[in-house]
C-alpha cells in the first residue's frame, strides 16, 4: 500500500459521493488542506478518521488500504445469518444438483 494509492481512493470516493473537498473534509473532522495532503499522498488519516471513512462510505478499511473491496463477502455474511446451517447446507446441495444437471444436458 502507499499513500499515493490510499489517496486517491479516497478522493475517488468523495468525488462519487459527489462531495467538495471542504465538505467531506469537515464530515471526517479533518480541515479541506489536510484532505488535499492525504489525497494526494503527503499526509495519513488516524484510525478514528479511517473508521469514520468507512461509515460514511460504505466501504471497509481493506478497500482504502489496500485496495480490496471485501463489501460483497460482508454482505454476504449478513445475509447467510438470517439463516440456519441446515438451510444454507440444502440450498447449497440444491445448487450443487442443478450444476449437475446443467451440465449432462450440454
Amino acid at each position: 500500500m502507499s499513500r499515493e494509492e490510499m489517496g486517491l481512493r479516497i478522493k475517488r470516493v468523495r468525488v462519487e459521493m459527489n462531495l467538495t473537498k471542504e465538505k467531506f473534509a469537515k464530515i471526517l473532522g479533518l480541515s479541506g488542506q489536510y484532505l488535499g495532503m492525504v489525497e494526494r499522498g503527503k499526509g495519513s488519516l488516524t484510525y478514528d478518521k479511517l473508521k469514520k471513512l468507512c461509515e460514511i462510505s460504505g466501504l471497509s478499511a481493506d478497500y482504502f488500504l489496500f485496495g480490496v473491496d471485501n463489501s460483497i463477502l460482508l454482505d454476504l455474511k449478513k445475509e447467510l445469518s438470517n439463516y440456519s446451517d441446515e438451510q444454507i447446507i440444502a440450498s447449497c446441495n440444491c445448487l450443487k444438483d442443478l450444476a449437475i444437471l446443467l451440465k449432462q444436458i450440454n
